[in-house]
């Protein structure tokens, strides 16, 4: 990996890359949260290079900025930004989870007691195979995506796991037959 590129994936930045094009300083003081900070609009090129992190997060710098038509100096003040800003949460590399050992997927759907969300979701984060976890509108509370290498491990933690849980009031296994990651690199 390039230095440039493992600079941006720590979140660093060189001093000549602390301004955008128009002095604008690109991050806010250390102690305030990403979310915090209002978050400014994106532009097409933001756009274009958020979508080709997205199939390669490996790309360089000087990688993206050819693809996008903008300077490297350009590219790289913008992607720190757009970290910066909390818009890229980090680089990450997309399992076959299946290869990975883990065959048996489901989305799990719990009822929960009322006000209990942040006490069920640090439980929920500790649990094997949490793959994605979202706080939902509608018929459940919770919606919990889980990867595990069999369906007896699954039966295992649903039964075992969740439903010990004492916030959680009930749950409904959705098996995942097949799947497709729709940002997945267009490469075989």
């Amino acid at each position: 990996m390039a230095d440039e590129q493992m600079a941006v994936a720590r979140g660093g930045a060189p001093e000549e890359a602390a301004a955008d094009v128009t002095g604008e300083v690109l991050s806010a003081p250390p102690d305030t949260p990403a979310h915090a900070v209002p978050a400014r609009p994106l532009d097409a090129i933001d756009r274009d290079i958020l979508r080709l992190l997205q199939t390669d997060g490996r790309a360089s710098v000087r990688s993206v900025a050819e693809r996008v038509h903008v300077s490297r100096a350009n590219a790289y003040a913008r992607i720190n930004r757009l970290i910066d800003d909390g818009v890229i949460r980090g680089f990450s590399a997309r399992i076959n989870h299946e290869r990975a050992g883990h065959g048996a997927s489901a989305y799990i759907t719990l009822k929960i007691v009322q006000n209990s969300w942040r006490t069920v979701r640090e439980q929920l984060k500790a649990l094997p195979g949490a793959a994605h976890i979202a706080l939902v509108s509608g018929d459940f509370d919770v919606l919990l995506l889980v990867h595990t290498p069999d369906n007896r491990t699954l039966r295992e933690l649903v039964l075992t796991r969740l439903q010990a849980i004492p916030e959680v009031l009930s749950t409904r296994t959705l098996l995942v037959f097949d799947e497709m990651d729709l940002n997945a690199d267009p490469r075989p």
